[in-house]
Parts: C-alpha cells; structure tokens; sequence
C-alpha cells in the first residue's frame, strides 16, 4: 500500500478532526504492534526451547550411539580370531618376535590390557636391552627395563652412549663419500633400537625399517644437538645429568650375575664416565663384552676387569670375545687368559706396552679366530719374541706404531682369511706379507687391506717407494676375492694387477672382485694404467684373456679416494666396465654410482 492510497481518507490540509482522529487511530496501530511483538518474543522463545530440547535429546543420542559404538568394538574384538587363541601360543607368537624385534615388548606391551599382562609376565622378552641414549635421558629406561627383565634370565645388552655437545660435522665443506676404515668410530647402532624422547611431544619414531615405538624418557633440551646454554648448566638438570652414568652402571652391575652380552659404546669422554671403574666382579655366563669410545680419552688406572692383577680371582670362565677401545686395560689382567676366540683392542696413547707383553696376550688365547690390535705407541720386547702359532684364526688386522710390524713376524696363521695391516711404514711391507705368508703355509687369503685406514699419506712411508716397493706377492694370492691399498704409488700397484707380462706366468689374484685405493698418488700415466686394468679384466664383451688356462673373474667394486683426477669421461667409461664405481677425486668433484 502507497502511502497516498493510505491516506486518502484524511482531508488535505489536515482539520483537527481528522489530526485527532489519526492520534486514536496512531494509538490503536501501536498498541496491536506491541501485542504482536509480543507473540512473536514469546514464539521465539518456545521455538528456542524445541531446539535446546532437541539438541540436548540429540547430544544424548550421540551418547548412547558411543557407548554402543564402543560397546560393540569391544564385541567384535572378543570375537576376533586371534582373542581365541589359548594363552600359551600367544606366548610363543611373542617370543618369534622377539627375535626379529629385541625391542618388541615395548610395543606388544601397547597394544591392550591382555597383551601388556601377557608381555610383563615374560621375562625373556626384556632380556636384550637396545638403547641409544644420552646424559639428558632419565637412567630410568634402563632401570624399567631391567626390572622387567626378572632376576634370572641372561641378558643381552647394547648402549650406545651420544655425548651432549658432539657435533658430526666435518671441517671440510666439500661433501665426500664415507671410505671404510677400522680405526675410525665404532660401529653405529643397527636398527630396532630404543631411542628417549621428551615426555609429552610425538613418539620419536626410528627409521622406517624399524618398527619400534620407544617409551618416553624425559629430556629437558635437544637430545642430540648442542649442551644447553651456560646459563643452564647449574641447574638441578643438569647436576643431574652429571651423574647419568653412575645411575645407570649401578642398574646395571646389580644384574652383571646374568650378563651374557655387555656392550657399551660413547663417543667421548664424559663426566660420569669414571662409573666404568666399577664394573669389578664375577660375570659367570659373560660370552661378549665391549667398552668402546671413539675418541681417545683421559684416564688413569681404573680398578676395573680389564685392569685386574693377575692374581685376582674371577669367574669369566665363557667369555669369548672382548673389545676394548681407547679405555685402560693391563696386559696381565686375568681377562686376556680365557681363551678368547675373538679380541679387538685400541690402547690409549699413554698405555706403552712392549711388543713381548702384547705377544703375551695373543699367547693366552690359542684359539683366537678374529684378532684386531691397535697400538699408537709400541716399545721393543724386552724378552725375545717367540713363534706363536694361531691354528683358528681367520681375520687378522694390526695398526699403528711400526713395531706393531714385527708381531707378524712372529705369528703362523694357517687358516688366515683376511688380513688387515694398517702400521706406520719404516720399511716395505710386502717383506711382513709374503714371510707370514710362507711361514703359515699360503693360507686361502680372500681379503686384503694394506694402509687403507689412515687417512693422510704423509704419515704413511718415510722417504722414496711408499708402503710397498714390490707387488710381486700377488702373484701368489689366487684366493684373493677384495683388495684395499692406501698411500703408495698408483702405477706399480695398477700394472700387477693388469695383464701379464712377458715375465709372469699367470694372471695375480684371478678371483679379485673388488678394489679399493685411497690417497694412492699417481703420475702422468695414472689414469692410462688404470684404465688398462679395466680393459683388460673386464672387457666391453666376452671374458678376459685367458693365460696359463686361467681367466680372471671381472671386477665387481672399484673405489677411489684422493687419487688422481680422472675426468667425467673416464668416469663414464668406468661405469660401463664395473658394476659399482665409487670414486672422490682430490679436487671438489664427486662421483657415486
């Protein structure tokens, strides 16, 4: 309706009559929008009642469609299969885990109340103890896990200790593929391990090949980064974190009755680190034990196993293989007399033996078959080398100070596998290599490492000719499977390993497959020769020339380190002959395949 059409009624200009009458009429039109206003107040409200109402009905609904949600969950899981399996077989399925899995109870012990009741009430799934930790994490995980572990069944353990402030990168800024060596760090911990993490942030998962959750484990700063700042470190935390390896070794001896594996690992020095000096008593059914720091440290004499005298009495009467890394130990302690079948030692700088005590060691263990010695600092024997003869050792490796070079002197190896020979070289090694050789009998050689463990070629001979003069003695090597050099001249090495000349007879080392040269240095024809040896053992097509009726087995693994500059053609043509080339070349230019 127009506003016209609506007051058509009225008179114009308005009389008082008619402005009267509009007021009665203004008044009625008021009081009926108030009384609709009313209605409409009073309708809302009820419609606003219908839906609290409602909701509150729907909310209760949702309720009870929960409940039978979860009721009926609860249902299908006592119906499951696998809830009908007796108690016993469960058991057993566990314990086919545990075998793959070391860490698996922490995650059986997750999955429901049945399953953790099942796993704490099985000791032997707690046995082996896999922890990689440090002095920010609560010694609590292991005390947990040893109490876990019962008081009876023999235990299985490896930790691995990563120090607060040690930081993994190198000085050098040019990325360099890793080249293996055996004195560099232990080795790093394999997979299904326990890892600590913070309490309350997201479950620190492993990698994808390990299927591992790992409790929680308080830490108050980043687990593997840098210490805290020094407005941190006297804080209770971090006084705390001063005596993490006194807690945890003491867990730890309560229960060294049952060690059957001990193995403990850091990658330096640490406060806590003098704990290890109680590590003293009977181990009955010890078959490997391990202490081992990657870097040297700063100790005196520790009243420890390894440091015992010789008149101590104590039951290792099982233990058969023994690492010691850079921690103190004595030649005479009662240790090194239980015919150990496997030994592994690097002294510290400041542990001067000589060579008649270290001879000593390897004596009182006969049946060694794996034999590892480093020592940076060896003094002439005082009492006269005698023959020493090893009939089970396969794997034998030595380092460090030249005299550890007269120790092979004295050995026969008979059933000699592998041979790693890493000393400073005073004088050509070959002479070391082929008199052991002989004097065991050719053993069935397939692995063979000479200087390919020190890193800096300056320290590798002393004057003209390198570690080896003469490559002559692979000739003899027919068994010879992998071949690692280190420091000496590129071209003579290269050329025995090539086709036969005129005054060879025979292909040297038919069976090698796998090459390795590190900080080799090579001249003007470096590069031809080795590309000749390629050419020659592994030809575009068909097999290598055969000589004497022999042919050589083509080459499977070629690595070179701070060699030669070979160019990215030669690298190309490498990889067409070799299955897997590896190679770091002195400038800034890498290559892996």
């Amino acid at each position: 309706m127009t506003p016209s059409a609506y007051l058509a009624h009225y008179p114009e200009p308005p009389t008082d009559a008619a402005v009267a009458d509009a007021r009665r009429e203004l008044q009625a039109q008021q009081e009926q929008l108030l009384a609709l206003s009313e209605k409409i107040t009073s309708a809302e409200d009820a419609l606003a009642q219908i839906v609290v109402e409602r909701k509150r009905a729907i909310r209760e609904l949702r309720r009870e469609k929960l409940l039978l949600e979860e009721k009926v969950i609860y249902t299908k899981a006592y119906i499951s299969p696998i809830r009908r399996l007796p108690h016993e077989l469960l058991r057993h399925i566990f314990l086919f885990n545990f075998d793959d899995h070391p860490c698996c109870a922490w995650v059986l012990a997750s999955v429901c109340t049945l399953w953790r009741r099942l796993t704490l009430s099985m000791p032997r799934l707690w046995s082996k103890i896999r922890l990689v930790t440090n002095q920010s994490a609560t010694a609590d995980t292991i005390r947990l896990w040893l109490e876990r572990s019962g008081d009876k069944v023999p235990l299985d353990i490896e930790i691995y200790l990563r120090v607060n402030g040690v930081s993994n990168e190198g000085s050098s800024t040019r990325t360099r593929p890793a080249s293996p060596t055996p004195w560099l760090h232990p080795p790093s911990p394999p997979p299904h391990y326990v890892i600590p993490h913070p309490p309350g942030t997201a479950m620190l998962l492993p990698p994808a090949h390990t299927p591992i959750i790992v409790p929680q484990s308080p830490s108050h700063h980043d687990s593997w980064g840098s210490p805290p700042p020094p407005s941190s470190r006297n804080t209770p935390q971090a006084q705390r974190n001063a005596h993490w390896g006194h807690i945890a070794i003491f867990y730890l001896i309560e229960q060294m009755h049952r060690w059957q594996r001990f193995v403990f690992r850091f990658d330096r020095q640490f406060p806590s680190m003098s704990a290890l000096k109680s590590i003293a008593g009977d181990a009955p059914i010890l078959r490997e034990f391990e202490i081992s720091c990657a870097e040297t440290i700063y100790a005196s004499e520790w009243p420890w196993i390894p440091s015992s005298s010789p008149a101590t009495s104590m039951a290792l009467g099982k233990l058969e293989s023994l690492m010691l890394h850079h921690v103190p130990f004595k030649w005479s302690s009662p240790i090194f007399k239980t015919n150990l079948r496997s030994l592994n030692l690097r002294s510290l700088p400041s542990n001067h033996l000589p060579l008649d005590r270290i001879m000593h060691i390897i004596a009182s263990n006969p049946d060694l078959e794996s034999l590892t010695l480093y020592f940076a600092v060896a003094l002439p024997a005082i009492l006269p080398l005698v023959q020493t003869s090893l009939p089970r050792l396969r794997e034998l490796t030595f380092g460090g100070h030249y005299h550890m070079s007269q120790l092979a002197d004295s050995l026969v190896l008979p059933s000699l596998e592998i041979l790693n020979l890493d000393v400073e070289a005073r004088d050509p090694i070959e002479d070391t290599i082929t008199n052991l050789l002989q004097r065991s009998n050719n053993p069935p050689i397939t692995r063979l490492s000479v200087s390919y463990g020190s890193t800096s070629s300056s320290t590798l001979y002393y004057g003209p000719g390198g570690v080896v003069i003469s490559w002559g003695f692979l000739t003899d090597l027919n068994h010879l499977q992998s071949l690692s050099i280190g420091g000496t001249p590129l071209e003579p090495f290269l050329s025995a390993l090539g086709m036969p000349d005129e005054e060879q007879t025979h292909w040297a080392c038919p069976n090698l497959t796998t090459v390795a040269m590190k900080s080799c240095h090579a001249h003007s024809d470096g590069i031809a020769k080795l590309v000749q040896l390629v050419e020659a053992r592994n030809p575009e097509s068909g097999s290598a020339t055969m000589v004497n009726g022999v042919i050589p087995t083509r080459l499977q693994h070629l690595e070179l380190y701070d060699c030669a500059t070979l160019g990215q053609d030669v690298i190309e043509w490498l990889k067409k002959r070799v299955d897997e080339v590896i190679c770091t070349e002195p400038s800034s230019y890498d290559s892996r395949l």
